[in-house]
């Protein structure tokens, strides 16, 4: 028997960006699987959700959606899939970002278009999927949320305005529904990722920039506090699971780290 053994999770932002490494939600989706969940996994870009649950060996646990976080229909439809098939939904994984990629920018460039953009996908997304999530597991009396934010939220050191907002509104948005759904025996959390690497985080900004994948990975890794191998999708995943699990049943509210202690680093 797994750690979510007879639950049904929906996992948005289960595909990935091209890349090396693994994705969060790619790690989640895979691990949610292997700790015997059947999942739902979501996302705007469905061969990359389909290549997912094949390295998870999916079977009939398994089954894709795709949907533009950006379409609140398009994320209900997602979620009603999920009852539809499997007749409940018990976790509740929202694990899409974009930054560059999105047209974010530092503050003196910055447009209104990229702003909406990045806080649709990136604020909005979670919001929306939380909203129709929510009839369902206060119905159920029982289910999680989880979002994935950033330790972004918190440290100053990024010049992209809107990919830190985002993120701080993530936080305060999952408190605000964790109060709300108290009563319901409905938990919801954030993960904050530090700087993992990750396809988003480094592939990308490798594509974007031009500069040598190793010298980004380099760059960040020095930022780290804990010595060792850097942080990847995995490590993300391993906190989902733990949180989604019935051994965090009595955590709810919270944020939660994974950064080899950056933030411990500048005091919060």
């Amino acid at each position: 028997m797994g750690r979510l053994a007879g639950k049904v999770a929906v996992v948005i932002g289960a595909g990935q960006s091209p890349g090396e490494s693994i994705g969060n939600g790619r790690a989640s989706a895979i691990r949610f699987l292997q700790e015997g969940a059947r999942v739902l996994a979501v996302d705007r870009d469905e061969s990359s959700v389909r290549e997912t649950l094949e390295l998870a060996d999916a079977g009939e646990n398994g089954a894709t959606f795709q949907a533009d976080v950006r379409d609140g229909d398009s994320l209900n439809a997602a979620i009603q899939s999920a009852v539809s098939r499997w007749g409940r939904v018990d976790v509740l994984l929202y694990n899409v970002g974009v930054s560059l990629a999105g047209g974010d920018t530092p503050l003196s460039d910055l447009t209104e278009d990229a702003f909406d953009n990045v806080m649709a996908i990136n604020m909005r997304g979670a919001v929306m999927a939380a909203k129709y999530v929510q009839p369902i597991m206060q119905e159920q009396a029982a289910g999680v949320v989880l979002n994935v934010s950033s330790m972004t939220a918190i440290e100053t050191f990024t010049p992209l305005v809107t990919y830190r907002a985002s993120k701080a509104a993530m936080i305060a948005f999952t408190q605000q529904f964790a109060i709300h759904n108290a009563q319901f025996g409905i938990r919801a959390n954030a993960i904050l990722p530090g700087r993992m690497e990750t396809a988003m985080a480094v592939d990308t900004r490798a594509r974007l920039s031009g500069a040598p994948r190793e010298d980004i990975i380099a760059q960040r890794k020095a930022l780290i506090p804990l010595n060792g191998p850097a942080g990847t999708g995995w490590d993300i995943a391993h906190a989902a699971l733990f949180l989604a699990s019935d051994e965090a049943r009595f955590i709810t509210g919270i944020s939660l780290p994974v950064d080899g202690g950056t933030l411990a680093k500048i005091g919060w």
